[in-house]
């Protein structure tokens, strides 16, 4: 059964992939693959009931970013019903690809510090929506926002789950991996971005824009005012996270539902029609569900190779294979686990690799060493390569409905060339820390 939840991770895997061709929805194919992992994984194992406890336990922490998501989507589609998200389209007034290409990719590389690559990529696909009509021109900036948002989240210890259990766990600091790490992350972000505007020419061509004042009585001020708390609810959540210790979901909810208030107050002498439009029940219409129902199998699925044991002794092969009692071995292997996270999802081998390694003074394991770091950058960034690789790339392709392919020859080269640039950054940036005794 080891070996059969395996191959059915791999089938599940190239039916998303190849979601286009198939003409099945990869939220389908998400479900039947997680569900089939865990039956699988049941028949091979006589301890049902810790097999039950063990999915109890995955439930929840899916459960939590599935209704993180659920807040983020709902918040953002919120600010697009009530036209907010044209403010800033208006600022953007440029029609030329490579300055807003630059815009876009730098605006949300720190976004996605100060938030977080997933609700970042959320609110960056509503304003690419309002800039670019073409689709393909649309997709393509899309791409780039992946890399962006995975690249920002990377440095910064709220930006990205990964870097959060890390931080967590007292692998790294604050104001250490934000030093270490920013010079690589922003290096992945313009490697890709240099090279792209190189062969990018023209003019954009945008959407016809709908006078939402006009069509829904909203005014200029209740425009602002729920684009001003909605973007303060977002970043209130990693506050929320800092102050209070309680899961990130929590202080999503806690935004979502403070805006869901001030809408019903504000719209509540309107006509009904309107009113109903305007509120976040009417807003869940919206919500894309069959997204949510996508990432829920991926996680189910990754979850059962991480109960199976099948992840843990992926790790512990990397480690006996090219070792980790190096600073060569540690570039090696943390490369690896870079490039693995765009197939597995980041978090639990970041997690395996956590329980592997102690936390010893002095070594290459201590709190702000090397190995740590490392992993950092890599697990954060390495999900880019593939577009079901990072929770920004799913959130988009389930958003945008960009195919698995589509992604793989346009943008997975792009993603790579900026991960390697960014390794090889972080490698010369250690050795001049190193040779000139910089602290």
């Amino acid at each position: 059964m080891y070996l059969l939840m395996i191959i059915v991770f791999i089938l599940g895997y190239a039916a998303i992939a190849f979601e286009h061709n198939l003409k099945i929805d990869k939220a389908a194919a998400a479900l039947v693959t997680g569900v089939l992992c865990w039956v699988f994984f049941v028949f091979g194992e006589a301890e049902i009931h810790q097999i039950e406890h063990d999915l109890l336990n995955h439930i929840g922490e899916i459960s939590s970013i599935l209704f993180f998501l659920l807040g983020a989507m709902t918040i953002v589609e919120l600010i697009d019903t009530h036209g907010g998200f044209n403010i800033i389209t208006d600022k953007i007034a440029t029609q030329n690809k490579v300055i807003a290409l630059w815009t876009i990719c730098l605006m949300t590389f720190f976004f996605s510090a100060i938030l977080d690559n997933l609700t970042t990529s959320i609110v960056m696909i509503s304003l690419l929506r309002k800039l670019i009509k073409d689709k393909q021109v649309r997709w393509l900036f899309a791409g780039m926002v992946i890399i962006s948002a995975n690249s920002g989240g990377a440095f910064s210890p709220i930006g990205d789950v990964t870097t959060t259990m890390l931080w967590i766990g007292g692998q790294v600091s604050v104001s250490h991996i934000i030093s270490s790490l920013f010079l690589p992350s922003i290096v992945s972000l313009l490697a890709p971005l240099l090279f792209l505007s190189w062969k990018l020419d023209g003019k954009i061509q945008q959407p016809e824009v709908i006078d939402s004042k006009k069509n829904q009585a909203i005014s200029t001020r209740e425009q602002s005012s729920i684009l001003a708390i909605g973007v303060l609810g977002l970043i209130f959540v990693p506050i929320f996270k800092t102050v209070t210790h309680l899961p990130p979901f929590m202080g999503m909810m806690f935004s979502l539902g403070i805006l869901w208030l001030v809408t019903d107050f504000m719209h509540r002498k309107k006509p009904f029609e309107i009113r109903r439009k305007l509120s976040v029940i009417g807003v869940f219409k919206k919500v894309d569900i069959a997204s949510v129902l996508f990432f829920l199998g991926i996680l189910l699925a990754v979850a059962g190779l991480q109960s199976g044991g099948q992840l843990n002794d992926m790790a512990l092969g990397l480690d006996k294979t090219f070792g980790t009692d190096s600073e060569t071995g540690i570039y090696v292997v943390g490369s690896l686990i870079g490039l693995l996270s765009a197939i597995i999802d980041n978090v639990p081998l970041v997690a395996a690799v956590m329980g592997m390694y102690e936390l010893v003074p002095g070594t290459l394991f201590a709190q702000d060493a090397l190995f740590w770091n490392f992993l950092a950058y890599c697990a954060g960034t390495g999900g880019s390569v593939l577009i079901i690789g990072s929770a920004a790339g799913v959130a988009v392709m389930g958003l945008e409905k960009i195919p698995f392919g589509w992604y793989l020859k346009k943008i997975s080269l792009l993603a790579l060339f900026g991960y390697i640039c960014g390794i090889l950054a972080y490698v010369l940036q250690a050795w001049v820390i190193s040779t000139f005794n910089i602290i």
